[in-house]
């Protein structure tokens, strides 16, 4: 097992520099930084240089990237083009991030598994259709109609919800919180009830059967579990799209989290905060699919690690 983990840091690592040179290179091309930063007028040529020697943009984009990676691996995010530390914005944002992540996956793990299972159970039956036709229309639905509708609905109309999340507590993230696990919540019934229902038609199954296993037994016991390898394959991966923060989501609830922070800093052209944000978003998916490989042989005893 030790073995394998390191394997596997050590093939981070060309994939995190591949990944976020790429993500440096296309953030630097999408031109000046310093357009629109002196309002109407072009900036002075003393502060354009001082501006890209500040941030070695007089360097070719190698000498760039890696003087930026070197500082991003001394635990140095730099500053934004405001001059506001990075890493402090993330530390504000990410918690935020974190409680939003965390209700979505309760919201689409619970509801999703259950609605999975139960139409896997019945297949062919009523539970099951409805399940279809539900996930069906949810996914059909696109997310900023599904938050806008919501945010009007429940938020204003009914006021059950606060309509805005502005300051990240759990109550005013509960909403939002929601919407965002509402489209992966379908994605798992289905995939959990497509799964289950292969998984019950196994010849394992029916040996289970012939030795006398009760029907309890067999589907909770093995059924269920070799069920939920294609399941937290893709709950391990949203979860590192959820600590990314939905942008939709986050702009239409006004959630102060990295949505949020991705967004503005894209609209101002901020290269050093996109860069970072991207960077420890690319760190949390390369982890999150080490844990999911770990996972498999937790869920299935005849997967090895050594």
């Amino acid at each position: 097992m030790a073995t394998y983990i390191a394997r596997r840091l050590l093939q981070m690592i060309p994939v995190l520099l591949g990944t976020t040179f790429l993500i440096y290179a296309m953030v630097y091309s999408l031109g000046d930084p310093t357009v629109g930063r002196c309002g109407e007028r072009p900036c002075p040529d003393a502060y354009v240089a001082r501006f890209n020697e500040e941030y070695n943009l007089d360097k070719p984009l190698l000498v760039q990237y890696f003087l930026y990676m070197g500082k991003i691996f001394s635990g140095d995010l730099g500053t934004s083009f405001n001059g506001v530390s990075i890493g402090d914005e993330l530390l504000t944002r990410w918690p935020i991030t974190l409680k939003l992540a965390l209700i979505a996956l309760v919201v689409e793990a619970v509801i999703g598994i259950a609605a999975g299972v139960l139409a896997g159970l019945r297949k062919g039956g009523f539970l099951d259709s409805l399940v279809f036709i539900s996930t069906l229309a949810i996914i059909s639905i696109p997310s900023f109609v599904l938050g806008s509708v919501a945010q009007l609905v429940f938020g204003v109309r009914l006021a059950w919800f606060p309509p805005t999340a502005t300051a990240g507590t759990w109550e005013q993230l509960i909403l939002p919180g929601i919407v965002l696990g509402t489209l992966s919540m379908a994605y798992i019934a289905r995939l959990t009830r497509n799964s289950l229902v292969e998984n019950l038609g196994a010849d394992y199954v029916r040996t289970a059967k012939a030795k006398g296993l009760t029907w309890r037994r067999t589907v909770g016991l093995h059924t269920l579990r070799n069920s939920m390898i294609p399941v937290v394959t893709f709950i391990g991966f949203d979860l590192g799209a959820l600590m990314g923060g939905a942008i939709v989501t986050e702009r239409i609830f006004n959630v102060q989290g990295i949505g949020g922070y991705i967004w503005h800093s894209i609209n101002t052209k901020d290269g050093g905060a996109i860069v970072a944000t991207v960077t420890l978003l690319v760190l949390v998916y390369l982890f999150m699919s080490l844990l999911v490989d770990l996972l498999y042989g937790v869920l299935d005893p005849r997967i090895s690690h050594d």
